[in-house]
């Protein structure tokens, strides 16, 4: 019975034994190779850092850039300029209608107002009385001062009142003049005349309507009166791209009405500041329109050239990293990479015009990213 016990308590010993021992062989081994593992990767770690990484560089020139800005804009004339009567009156006749072409001075319309004939009458009658006694006054004049010529003739008060006298005739003869000339003037505004040539562009009243001036009488305009042979385009340049636009620049549009074809003008006029609002410039361009295929009101697409006015930095598009910090080029010096902030001018053809503290000469990376960090080396 003792002899059994004492091996089986053996057996499990021994059993227990070998667990130990193959535990302890695998943990072993675990650890080894974790230390192996770990040792690898800081290697791997410590040769990705030091290792430069490789890239292409060019040499930083200067050159002029040529893009072109797309604006939409609009055709107005260049005159255009509504009709009123200047006087109260009633319509009397109408030779002209819409789409007349008149030229400058030509009658439009002939009005009439009974009244004004009354008042240039009674005016011209004011005028030759006036006259009358301005004659007389003078003709008494002379004859005193012709006798006070004589020694106790006539005293020298009775020539100074009969200068007084023809003095006073000759002032109220001019006040009769001018007020004979207003009337005749309100006459002639009767006949209402085109200011410049150009083309009826509306017409807003009829023979025997009540005409007068705005707000007493015609609550529109009689004629609109529109110069179509010579156009004005409205364009507003945005700030960013005033700099470059100046006097006589050409440029180019297009109509819808006319899609195959270009129209030019030169620009002639800009405004010196920017609208609050939308921030850009406006810029008016002269448009020869002697064909009259352009209407006033029409929007075009307006190409406007835009060259640099002098020699720049350009880079290829690549060259440039838009970084959440700013817009930046990587130059390369003593092989490491050196992040330089920079500000964009004009695009074209994948060019880019740039401004910062580069010089012309300086290598800069070909193909910018942000994984060439600033600092690291570079080959």
């Amino acid at each position: 019975m003792n002899r059994r016990i004492n091996r089986s308590l053996y057996t499990v010993l021994a059993f227990s034994g070998s667990l130990f021992v193959a535990s302890s062989l695998v943990s072993c081994q675990k650890t080894e190779g974790k230390k192996d593992v770990s040792k690898t990767e800081v290697y791997k770690t410590e040769t990705a850092v030091e290792a430069p990484a490789t890239v292409d560089v060019f040499a930083l020139k200067r050159g002029q850039l040529s893009s072109s800005l797309q604006v939409p804009g609009e055709l107005v004339a260049f005159r255009d300029v509504d009709i009123y009567a200047k006087v109260s009156g009633f319509i009397k006749a109408m030779y002209v209608d819409v789409g007349s072409e008149v030229r400058q001075g030509q009658l439009l319309a002939l009005a009439e107002a009974p009244e004004l004939s009354s008042q240039l009458s009674s005016a011209d009658s004011k005028l030759k009385a006036q006259e009358a006694l301005s004659i007389a006054s003078k003709a008494n004049y002379e004859r005193i001062l012709e006798a006070s010529k004589f020694s106790g003739a006539v005293s020298k008060n009775d020539v100074d009142q009969a200068l007084a006298k023809r003095n006073a005739d000759n002032a109220q003869l001019e006040a009769a003049k001018s007020a004979y000339r207003e009337v005749g003037d309100l006459k002639r505004y009767l006949q209402i005349r085109a200011p410049f040539s150009g083309i009826i562009s509306a017409r807003n009243a009829s023979t025997g309507a009540y005409i007068g001036p705005s707000g007493k009488g015609s609550e529109f305009p009689l004629f609109v009166l529109t110069e179509q042979k010579k156009l004005r385009l409205v364009i507003s340049i945005p700030e960013a791209y005033t700099g470059y636009v100046d006097q006589n620049d050409p440029i180019s549009f297009s109509v819808k009405a006319f899609p195959d074809k270009k129209f030019t003008g030169q620009v002639k006029r800009q405004s010196g500041t920017l609208d609050k609002r939308l921030r850009s410039e406006r810029v008016e361009v002269d448009v020869s329109n002697e064909d009259k295929k352009l209407l006033p009101g029409m929007i075009a697409e307006v190409t406007v050239p835009l060259p640099t006015k002098s020699s720049t930095l350009i880079v290829p598009a690549s060259a440039i990293v838009n970084a959440s910090t700013g817009v930046f080029v990587i130059r390369v010096r003593d092989h490491k990479a050196e992040w330089v902030p920079v500000k964009k001018g004009l695009e074209a053809d994948d060019k880019v015009e740039i401004f910062g503290s580069l010089s012309e000469g300086d290598s800069l990376v070909t193909t910018a990213t942000e994984e060439i960090r600033d600092g690291s080396p570079v080959r």
